[in-house]
């Protein structure tokens, strides 16, 4: 299953689609501030409210920049699909379906691995028109609890860090980070942590959960297999996909079954605007443990990260 679709609302059809997740997180300089971090939905699109002081709203920047213009595709719940679906039917070819397990495997196998990807989102602006941003993903990765996460793009560097206890997060441009400590989730309940929690939705996400039972293929309502090819001079099959909201293709590797292009369609936007992925793996190069260990510098200051559940009660209580 895919858990990757354009999750901004279709109503709107401004800039802060390139953020999803802003809307559901906020920070706040101090905990008694969380009235003003209920703005945080706003940030990046409206000018900077009176009431937000000045490290609030860069922490807004820095929130937004895990859910950045490079990878407008986040995780959505997943659809389940018509009953009457039949799992042999011609929409859900086996051959296709056997590829995701085969996938899911090989990810799962994998103990530590350094991915690239470049990534294009489409942006729908006001007036219907479409607008294309790139950015660079990386990821270092240590299994089962350390990850290194950086998104660059011409407009943003932000940087993530999980070590197993900590999760930080950084803006090297901004010298702004947050940090929540005493944690111990591994990857996958990193990923959905940090999604409910904290309204950080990773880009690429679905590696950690594809091959576990959080990533079901009961959502998938079609699946073909499109044939072979070459990419990156690597022989690859191509696989096409379909849920409510969504459609994805999906090129793997034949020689390790692990996924090499990405393309995401979402449905519920008329323009339908697309999100491009393409992953360079590097599994053989160890990941050195200094990878995942954050050290604020010293001209950095540090945000308070506040929970949702906290942010919704606040602005519950304005209203």
């Amino acid at each position: 299953m895919c858990r990757s679709a354009m999750s901004a609302s279709s109503a709107s059809r401004t800039a802060s689609r390139a953020i999803p997740g802003v809307s559901r997180s906020a920070v706040a300089s101090d905990p008694g501030r969380t009235a003003a971090a209920a703005c945080v939905p706003s940030c990046g699109v409206t000018v900077m409210p009176s009431a937000l002081p000045p490290v609030a709203w860069s922490a807004c920047l820095l929130l937004a920049a895990l859910a950045p213009a490079v990878h407008a595709a986040t995780r959505v719940a997943p659809a389940t699909p018509p009953a009457s679906t039949p799992a042999d039917s011609p929409e859900r070819d086996p051959e296709a379906l056997a590829a995701l397990d085969r996938m899911g495997a090989a990810l799962r196998a994998l103990k530590q691995f350094s991915l690239t990807s470049q990534a294009s989102t489409e942006v729908v602006l006001d007036d219907g028109q479409k607008v294309e941003l790139d950015g660079v993903v990386t990821y270092k990765v240590k299994v089962p609890n350390q990850l290194f996460l950086e998104l660059r793009s011409d407009r943003q560097l932000r940087q993530l860090f999980y070590d197993g206890k900590a999760l930080s997060l950084y803006s090297p441009r901004l010298k702004y980070y947050a940090q929540v400590d005493g944690l111990s989730a591994t990857l996958g309940e990193l990923v959905d942590d940090a999604a409910s929690r904290y309204g950080i939705d990773m880009p690429l996400a679905d590696m950690f959960l594809w091959g576990t039972d959080r990533a079901p293929k009961t959502a998938i309502r079609g699946a073909l297999h499109i044939g072979g090819g070459t990419l990156d001079g690597e022989a690859i099959e191509q696989y096409a996909f379909k849920q409510d909201g969504v459609d994805w293709q999906l090129w793997v590797s034949k020689a390790t079954a692990l996924p090499k292009k990405l393309v995401i369609t979402s449905l519920d936007d008329p323009a339908l605007p697309q999100y491009r992925a393409q992953l360079r793996w590097d599994t053989r190069t160890p990941v050195a443990a200094t990878a995942f260990q954050f050290t604020p510098p010293a001209d950095a200051a540090r945000i308070k990260l506040v929970p949702v559940a906290v942010v919704i009660d606040a602005a519950g209580q304005e209203n």
